[in-house]
């Protein structure tokens, strides 16, 4: 049977503390909403919070597998029927440590999970590490978290130059976090785009804006999906249009590849 293609997107950023990976969950819960399966993968092989944000617990985590005591279908979380989660490794797992066997292992073990995915939102790590770099170099789409901080704009930019410089990428979409409106949101896009316009090669793209509220920050702190637990908030309705947007595009766009194809670049990178 043909694997089902799988639009797979790295969320990443410069620095961090711009709220990434409550974006990235938020991001499911609202894909979900519109009836598609999401896979997350922390990406962050060093500090591994994805599970920790959704209150899901996990007993096993890619170390497990590769150490043959669980399938990869045993360490997937399903946090709600059409979001899962395939836990990182805090502390013990380097992907660019991987010798031809465990790289065989994880292809395996992928091309055996029974579940059928329409996206794979992979949450990385912050900064411009490698391992950070060669996980967004494999998704087909890159979204860059910015917030209105001069730090965030120059890291963004740096992670954006080598992602092009090292890996030959020539697509990013900015995502405007904690901002006070669309408006300001536009504006740090603008402000990037002028300066990789004139020294980089590539293609920048808006994605919207996801406006700061207190009811967000509540939320975090309380572990909890601003999407569901204040589902008209700014930050709420923000994140849903992010969604929408990307499912339009989704359906306009001809998508190639599974996670197959997802772990083969990344095992080729590494």
């Amino acid at each position: 049977m043909k694997e089902k293609s799988v639009r797979t997107i790295s969320i990443t950023s410069g620095k961090g503390g711009v709220g990434k990976t409550t974006i990235t969950v938020n991001l499911a819960n609202c894909l979900a909403a519109l009836g598609k399966k999401v896979l997350i993968l922390d990406g962050d092989m060093s500090l591994a919070n994805v599970d920790i944000f959704l209150k899901s617990s996990t007993r096993s985590s890619l170390h497990d597998f590769l150490s043959d005591q669980v399938s990869l279908s045993d360490i997937l979380v399903k946090y709600t029927r059409n979001i899962h989660i395939l836990p990182g490794a805090s502390g013990l797992f380097e992907m660019t440590q991987l010798n031809a066997f465990q790289k065989k292992m994880i292809l395996d073990g992928v091309s055996q999970l029974e579940e059928s995915y329409d996206y794979l939102l992979i949450d990385t790590a912050s900064g411009i590490s490698d391992d950070v770099l060669y996980m967004s170099s494999a998704a087909q789409d890159v979204y860059v978290v910015v917030q209105p901080d001069p730090s965030s704009l120059t890291d963004s930019y740096a992670l954006i130059k080598l992602l092009h410089q090292k890996y030959r990428k020539k697509n990013f979409t900015i995502l405007s976090n904690l901002v006070l409106n669309d408006q300001e949101g536009l504006h740090l896009f603008n402000r990037i785009n002028s300066v990789t316009s004139k020294f980089l090669n590539i293609s920048l793209h808006y994605g919207g804006a996801v406006p700061f509220d207190l009811k967000m920050r509540q939320a975090t702190h309380q572990q909890e999906l601003i999407t569901n637990v204040a589902p008209q908030s700014l930050s709420s309705l923000g994140i849903k249009q992010v969604a929408a947007t990307i499912d339009i595009s989704q359906i306009h766009e001809e998508v190639h590849g599974g996670l197959q194809f997802f772990w083969n670049h990344v095992i080729d990178m590494a």
